[in-house]
């Protein structure tokens, strides 16, 4: 049987697996439907409440000049019936940190925040991201 640390980290997989798939569907069923929830996109204004932060995500996949994106050195916590993961998230023009919050809502972890902003390389002492670390 999985942890729930396990099932965290799961769904934070499902929410990249949505956004790399410009699937609507699944990244609607993704956010929590009773828990308030809000989202930062990088360089814009903070979006709070369900049909708000949907419509964000919406625009951002229906958008053919949205980034391609990853997921990359996730870490998940735990805390009772909230958990978070905070990851890089790797682009073809450069990085992010992002950071994933969780409740347990319908016996499922559901996304409840999500905010993303850029990481220079340079914060990290490392080089760019480079075409051999896509999948």
């Amino acid at each position: 049987m999985s942890s729930d640390l396990d099932l965290i980290l799961a769904a934070n997989r499902a929410f990249y697996r949505a956004f790399a798939g410009r699937d609507t569907a699944a990244m609607e069923a993704l956010w929590a439907e009773a828990a308030p929830i809000a989202c930062v996109h990088p360089g814009w204004p903070a979006v709070a409440g369900r049909a708000a932060v949907l419509t964000t995500w919406r625009q951002i996949l229906a958008n053919p000049a949205s980034p391609r994106i990853r997921c990359h050195k996730e870490q998940g916590f735990l805390y009772g019936e909230v958990g978070f993961v905070i990851c890089q998230e790797l682009l073809d023009e450069g990085m992010l940190v992002a950071t994933n919050v969780f409740v347990r809502e319908k016996a499922a972890w559901r996304m409840v925040h999500h905010q993303a902003s850029p990481l220079s390389a340079e914060t990290l002492g490392i080089e760019e991201p480079s075409s051999n670390l896509r999948n």
